[in-house]
């Protein structure tokens, strides 16, 4: 296990008081290592694991705990033999029906610490989370970024390089499990295949009671071989009437939703800089992890430019940046990204290999006039800044602890 710091700085302050810890994103994205972590960190402040309670509700032996009433009834039982502060961990606690009406009332009857992980959007929307508002912290814990992929892949091959190790990233992605696989190719994609099925038949297909698998694994790989493109719900509509498949653009709507509702994907809104306002149409999506992408539809080298972009994205994100798409007249710059009071801008590209390219890339940048930090960023090796703008390596940037 890796510490994933990143995730434990943000979690810490919360450690030991009443709110309780909300752990969302893709399946198998490490939330389940993410509990183990916080075990350990709590061990090691003294706290005994005499005091843990930990119940994985994927598992068939806890199975018979999946409604509100037996989980209550289970952990009051547990918790009445430990002495001191009780410690809870739920895994993936969405297959409890009602599971937040339990979950409130040891928060009300118990002297405890609550930890939950879950694998859907939807976990703290709805009726039933009325009984948590205000009462939760929630942290999307996303596959590796670089340089945590880099720090496993190191322990497999010792003297990697850095560009060997971002070259099998660019294909294999960040999924935490392939280490265990020794990066083995033939494995790996086995391993993201079965991942991807997993998602789309529990997290979306049975959760959503989708009828139409086949429209819903068309619009999947439209929106996967169009990553960090601006369409619209009607452009894919028409995509798929000229394949032979009617739908309504509300449908493919709702599709689309149940697949970012599982963190499959994730929205980007266009934003129009001038005017201050979100646009309403052509939004771009990424994908979660790009070796997903590559295990089940291949072509990353092919599209490297859009995987480029995704991984910048994602890495946006695990930063705790808002992104969105921005729009200044007629250019667009890919990332406009917020948190709290720092603003930065970035344009990602393959490679600067022509003064056309190198135009464009820098010159979307035009019509901005704030003093907030402005990055191109591609596979380039040499420094080409000019005129006030960074330019970086995408490995260097990635790698980067700070960006200023």
């Amino acid at each position: 296990m890796i510490k994933r710091e990143i995730y434990m700085n943000r979690i810490r302050p919360f450690i030991g008081n009443e709110l309780i810890k909300v752990l969302t994103g893709i399946r198998r994205s490490g939330k389940s290592v993410m509990l183990e972590l916080l075990k350990e960190e709590l061990c090691g402040s003294g706290v005994s694991s005499a005091q843990f309670i930990s119940i994985n509700f994927e598992n068939m032996s806890n199975a018979h705990l999946c409604t509100a009433d037996a989980l209550h009834d289970e952990v009051i039982r547990l918790a009445s033999e430990i002495k001191g502060k009780v410690y809870l961990f739920f895994d993936e606690i969405q297959e409890v029906d009602a599971w937040e009406k339990c979950v409130n009332s040891f928060r009300v009857e118990l002297d405890c610490d609550i930890y939950i992980t879950g694998s859907n959007a939807k976990l703290l929307s709805g009726e039933l989370a009325t009984y948590l508002a205000g009462r939760y912290v929630e942290f999307v814990i996303y596959p590796f970024s670089f340089a945590e992929f880099m720090e496993l892949y190191r322990t497999v091959f010792p003297d990697a390089s850095v560009e060997s190790c971002f070259t099998k990233y660019l294909t294999a992605g960040g999924m935490p499990y392939l280490s265990n696989l020794m990066y083995d190719e033939t494995a790996g994609r086995q391993y993201l295949q079965d991942l991807y099925n997993s998602v789309e038949l529990k997290d979306i297909v049975k959760r959503n009671k989708i009828r139409d698998v086949d429209m819903l694994e068309r619009i999947i790989a439209y929106i996967t071989s169009n990553i960090g493109t601006t369409f619209s719900s009607t452009s894919i509509s028409k995509y798929l009437k000229s394949e032979g498949r009617v739908v309504a653009p509300d449908t493919v709507l709702s599709y689309i939703k149940a697949c970012t509702d599982a963190f499959l994907f994730y929205q980007v809104k266009r934003q129009d800089l001038r005017g201050k306002r979100i646009l309403t149409v052509n939004e771009k999506y990424y994908v979660a992890d790009h070796g997903v992408r590559e295990a089940v539809f291949g072509g990353n080298m092919r599209d490297i430019n859009l995987v480029l972009e995704n991984i910048v994205y994602m890495e946006l994100l695990r930063r705790g940046y808002t992104v969105t798409v921005g729009k200044t007249g007629e250019k667009e710059i890919d990332f406009v990204c917020r948190k709290q009071r720092e603003t930065i801008y970035v344009q990602v590209c393959y490679l600067l290999a022509s003064e056309d390219t190198v135009k464009r890339e820098f010159g979307a940048y035009q019509g901005i006039r704030d003093n907030f930090p402005k990055y191109v960023v591609s596979l380039d090796e040499f420094d080409m800044s000019r005129d006030g703008i960074k330019h970086r390596n995408i490995r260097d940037f990635l790698l980067a602890e700070e960006w200023n």
